[in-house]
C-alpha cells in the first residue's frame, strides 16, 4: 500500500513516516500543496494524509481540486482545526475521514486500514510497458500470460519502477523503499536487487529494460 503524506511539519512528517513504514506501507511525504497536487495528478496512491494548514494554500482547496478532478483516492485530514464546523467543511469538501491533533498513532493506523479497504480493488489499475505488466492488486508481475516470480524487495522496487515508467527515480527513493523490507540493508542492496531484478525482467522481456542513469538512478524504459 502505498500512502502520500502531505504535511509541513518536520517533526510530525517524521513520526508518521516511521509508523507508516513499521506497517509495512510505503509513503511519499510532501509539504506543500502544490506538491501533493502534482503528485496527485501523475501517480497513484492509496490514501492520502492531508493537513489543512499548508504553507501555500488552505487543505481544503487541495481536496476539492482533486474531486472535481475526478480523483476518488480516500483522503484523510490530520489537523489541529477541532471544531464542528472544521470537520463539516473538510468532509463536504470530498474528505472520507477526519482526525484531530493530538491523536493516538494506533488509532491513526486503524483509519488508514479502514479508509483503504473502503476502496474497491477494481480501482487500482494495471501498469504497463512494453510487454511488461504489474498488476497492484495482487503484486503480480507477467509478460503476457507468464508470471515473474519476485522477492519482497524486487516487488517495492517494480511498483515504483512501473509507477513512474519512462522516467528516472532516484537512487535515494530507491533505498528508501528497500528499507521498508528490511531495515538491516548492506552498502550495496539496491545495486544487488537492481541486478537480480533486471535479469528477471531481461529473460522474460524482449522489449523492456531497467536502465542505469549514472548519478541520479534508474529507469525503466522500452528498448529502442
Amino acid at each position: 500500500m502505498r500512502l502520500l503524506l502531505v504535511e509541513d511539519n518536520p517533526r510530525l512528517v517524521e513520526l508518521l513516516t516511521e509508523r507508516i513504514r513499521a506497517a509495512c506501507w510505503h509513503v511519499d511525504a510532501l509539504g506543500s500543496a502544490a506538491e501533493a497536487a502534482e503528485a496527485m495528478r501523475t501517480e497513484d496512491h492509496d490514501l492520502v494524509l492531508v493537513d489543512l494548514g499548508l504553507p501555500d494554500g488552505n487543505g481544503l482547496d487541495l481536496i476539492r481540486r482533486v474531486r472535481k478532478a475526478g480523483n476518488s483516492v480516500p483522503i484523510l485530514i490530520i489537523t489541529a482545526r477541532g471544531a464542528i464546523e472544521d470537520r463539516i467543511n473538510g468532509l463536504d469538501a470530498g474528505a472520507d475521514d477526519y482526525l484531530v491533533k493530538p491523536f493516538n498513532h494506533e488509532e491513526f493506523l486503524a483509519r488508514c486500514r479502514a479508509l483503504t479497504r473502503r476502496r474497491p480493488s477494481g480501482e487500482l489499475p494495471d501498469l504497463s510497458i512494453g510487454d511488461l505488466t504489474y498488476r497492484p492488486v495482487d503484486k503480480m508481475l507477467q509478460v503476457g500470460s507468464e508470471g515473474i516470480a519476485l522477492s519482497p524487495r524486487e516487488v517495492g522496487i517494480v511498483e515504483l519502477l512501473m509507477r513512474e515508467a519512462g522516467r528516472v527515480v532516484a537512487k535515494r527513493k530507491l533505498e528508501i523503499t528497500l528499507s521498508e523490507y528490511d531495515h538491516d540493508l548492506s552498502t550495496n542492496a539496491l545495486e544487488q536487487a537492481i541486478s537480480r531484478l533486471r535479469k528477471k525482467i531481461e529473460t522474460a522481456s524482449a522489449r523492456v529494460r531497467i536502465e542505469t542513469i549514472r548519478g541520479l538512478g534508474y529507469m525503466l524504459k522500452e528498448r529502442a
